[in-house]
């Protein structure tokens, strides 16, 4: 089984694999206390939207994890999976600039994913 960080990795480069914009991987061990890392990425409508979040659950899927709840499919605005020790959120790009996590959790460490791919 892999690594919270190692799986984090995978569904990064899950979502690069469909073209998501601005993949970033937040390591939140020491802020939040309830999830690991939180991947974050954008889509340019909500079909990419979509499409990034089935293939990120499918590539989980290959590597034993599964969400533990899944939002915002329906609308595919931002889309968040739970697999507990890590979270993915993926954003339609209008509502990933209103939320903006990244601003929010600037002083979080950030992990270079590339890197560990």
């Amino acid at each position: 089984m892999l690594s919270s960080k190692e799986l984090a990795v995978e569904a990064a480069k899950a979502a690069s694999d469909k073209k998501a914009r601005d993949v970033r991987i937040l390591d939140m061990r020491d802020t939040l206390g309830i999830t690991d890392y939180f991947v974050i990425c954008s889509g340019a409508n909500e079909r990419q939207v979509r499409r990034i979040q089935e293939h990120v659950e499918g590539k989980m899927r290959e590597k034993g994890a599964y969400p533990a709840r899944r939002e915002g499919v329906r609308y595919a605005r931002w889309i968040l999976l739970d697999f507990m020790d890590f979270v993915v959120h993926i954003f339609r790009e209008e509502e990933r600039s209103y939320y903006d996590l990244e601003h929010l959790w600037q002083d979080v460490e950030k992990v270079d994913w590339q890197e560990s791919a």
